[in-house]
């Protein structure tokens, strides 16, 4: 492939993925192909890594793969695409101008740290980027708002922070972080209460609707009584047998003690 056809199919695939209904399988394809073909070019022309324009061809690629791991969830992917263009926008950038992209590409990796509880790596992004971006770019402020949040103990703010991205594609990460505040709210729900009204089951657990907290309540092995639309939680249960049991044991070691008075 020449430049200009990787430039070609590198344009057709970037009109692909921004359709109403991409057909991400195909340009997954495309991606890889792009890949190839930027290598070939390298290994056939030693120069060409020193060329403005082929530099920006290997941007433009790597922030297409970037994009399409999102679309289809493909964390490790992404990962390595965001890797891969540091080099672009830290530093000298590889001289070339900023990309339309880097910002929300940015924003979203530090999504992905805050879900995997990467807080360290996600300072250390935090100081290669500007001031003025930390403060006034929203696809940054974002994420930052919602470390301090995770910081401060504040899940409701970081629920609430779900209905602000700047970006539909944060919603990946953003589902991904609910979940893992969800878990942990129902760990601590589960040892403090034997049992709670849906509405506010639904409110602590941040559901909006009844069928999603019951479809919890049922990966966690919780009691949904439908008549009194209440969940009894798992640990209650067993606590109640527990105790249940410690009362037989109790009697039984009485009436044992009985006999032994009588004979």
């Amino acid at each position: 492939m020449s430049v200009n056809d990787i430039n070609k199919l590198y344009e057709q695939s970037r009109a692909a993925l921004s359709s109403q209904n991409p057909n991400l399988e195909t340009i997954g394809s495309q991606v890889s192909q792009l890949k190839v073909g930027l290598v070939k070019l390298a290994l056939q022309n030693g120069q060409i890594e020193s060329d403005p324009s082929f530099q920006l061809l290997k941007r433009n690629v790597t922030e297409l793969g970037a994009e399409l791991s999102i679309k289809v969830g493909d964390i490790a992917a992404f990962e390595r695409y965001l890797a891969q263009l540091e080099p672009f926008y830290f530093g000298s950038q590889m001289g070339l101008s900023e990309s339309k992209v880097m910002y929300p590409l940015i924003g979203l990796n530090l999504l992905r740290m805050l879900s995997d509880n990467l807080i360290a790596d996600f300072h250390t992004v935090l100081e290669r980027i500007d001031l003025e971006q930390l403060q006034n770019n929203p696809f940054i402020v974002h994420p930052v708002k919602l470390e301090q949040a995770l910081m401060e103990g504040s899940y409701k703010k970081v629920w609430q922070a779900r209905s602000e991205v700047p970006t539909p594609e944060y919603l990946f990460f953003m589902d991904i972080l609910m979940s893992t505040i969800r878990n942990e709210v129902a760990s601590c729900v589960e040892k403090s209460y034997l049992s709670l009204p849906f509405d506010d089951a639904k409110s602590v657990l941040f559901f909006s609707n009844l069928d999603e907290l019951l479809k919890f309540a049922q990966e966690h092995q919780w009691t949904v009584s439908p008549s009194d639309k209440r969940i009894t939680f798992k640990s209650a249960v067993e606590d109640t047998r527990l105790f249940q049991g410690e009362n037989i044991m109790k009697q039984a070691l009485s009436y044992a003690q009985e006999l032994e008075r009588i004979v």
